[in-house]
């Protein structure tokens, strides 16, 4: 299966390898990606031959979050297609989050905004000391909406209200205290980090692998269509607001928003 923006490789055990592979563009997620993504989610992620999936990024960023492109586009949007634009991209990941194959996340470098969210909708998620994670949203006047409820599920509510809302970077110590990640590796031990958390999967009936966390997801926090909906909903409403079109073209034209003190 071929990819542009992603890098599929399979093993002959059937653990996928996924590389977000936009490293000219801190693999943020644009249009194509995220239809590349549900597309992975639905066939790679759906197969009883596929035991594992490893996720990763290329370059120096496991993910910026939204394509430049993608945020210029809902600028000039009116507000039906911003949300079909954001549906998209709530209903890539709860593609990932609900299919069976588990999913292991590996961030080598920044993950901002819907990069965070890509990490919380891992199983597991691991991290070399030098990531760096933010829900960056607010700093443009937005809302950190789509991804909100597989951060709150992974967070707690009062963990994320530690981070949520200020926009401050925080380090791969502090993501594992706060759920995101599950263990902070060494760079010099990455391969042997990956493959510890593969093999229990190799050793395990699939079907039951599948059904276990479909499990775990029916007991944890409800991500029902009605909350998919009321995110995308407020998304729309906050990108309709004078700080989001001050903070995005603060963004765009590279200078201080008006609210940045320091």
């Amino acid at each position: 299966m071929t990819y542009q923006t992603l890098d599929v490789k399979i093993d002959d055990r059937g653990v996928a390898y996924v590389t977000l592979n936009r490293p000219e563009k801190r693999n943020a997620l644009s249009a194509q990606m995220i239809a590349e993504l549900t597309d992975l989610a639905k066939t790679v992620g759906a197969q009883a031959s596929t035991r594992a999936m490893v996720l990763t990024g290329a370059g120096d960023t496991f993910c910026a979050g939204g394509d430049l492109g993608w945020m210029m586009d809902q600028i000039k949007a009116d507000r039906e297609t911003r949300m079909l634009e954001a549906r998209k991209l709530a209903m890539m990941l709860n593609a990932l989050n609900e299919m069976p194959t588990p999913l292991i996340g590996m961030v080598q470098g920044g993950a901002y905004g819907g990069g965070v969210g890509m990490a919380c909708v891992c199983d597991l998620t691991l991290a070399l000391p030098t990531a760096r994670f933010g829900l960056t949203e607010t700093k443009l006047g937005l809302i950190p909406a789509t991804i909100s409820p597989y951060v709150l599920a992974r967070m707690g509510e009062g963990r994320a209200r530690q981070v949520f809302m200020s926009a401050r970077l925080f380090k791969a110590t502090e993501a594992v205290d706060l759920g995101v990640v599950s263990k902070v590796v060494d760079e010099n031990a990455v391969d042997e980090a990956i493959e510890a958390e593969v093999a229990p999967y190799l050793s395990v009936a699939p079907g039951a692998v599948g059904a276990a966390k479909a499990l775990a997801r029916s007991l944890g926090p409800k991500i029902s269509s009605a909350v998919i909906d009321d995110t995308i909903e407020r998304l729309a409403d906050v990108w309709e607001t004078d700080e989001a079109r001050e903070g995005i073209a603060a963004f765009l034209e590279k200078r201080p928003a008006p609210w940045a003190n320091g």
